[in-house]
């Protein structure tokens, strides 16, 4: 009975070592393929202070300010996406290509983000425009 523990205990050992080993493999392929899809559907990542850009294709709009002047933008995405995600590349707009001069217009934010990372929300959805004062235009 003893020499079936002592003898050849260190082909045992390994024997027992590589048993624990292709276990613990299997064990985590298994989880992994199990793994919940809404945690792989995005990790939520706020960016807080992003600049609205004014748009325009035939006025010139550098008189022209939007208020707020910064929205909080909320995107999600794979964390390795969410994880080399920059705040420089979603860009912030508002179209002002059919804009009537008016003060105090409220128009919708829109942003653009690259691919792989979807839009969550923004906050403020809309922002006033302040037109320039008939003085402040250019002739």
């Amino acid at each position: 009975m003893r020499d079936l523990f002592i003898k050849d205990w260190g082909w045992k050992l390994f024997s027992l070592f590589l048993a624990a080993a292709i276990w613990f493999t299997i064990n985590h392929i298994l989880n992994e393929s199990n793994a919940p899809a809404s945690s792989a559907a995005g990790v939520p990542l706020i960016y807080g202070s992003l600049p609205v850009s004014i748009v325009s294709t035939t006025e010139d709009v550098h008189l022209y300010r939007v208020v707020p002047d910064n929205v909080s933008v909320t995107v999600s995405g794979s964390p390795e996406t969410i994880g080399k995600l920059q705040g420089n590349q979603i860009c912030v707009t508002v179209d002002l290509t059919n804009i009537v001069v008016a003060n105090d217009v409220k128009l919708p934010v829109d942003v653009s983000v690259p691919p792989g990372v979807a839009l969550v929300s923004v906050k403020p959805q809309n922002v006033s425009v302040i037109a320039p004062s008939p003085l402040e235009k250019k002739p």
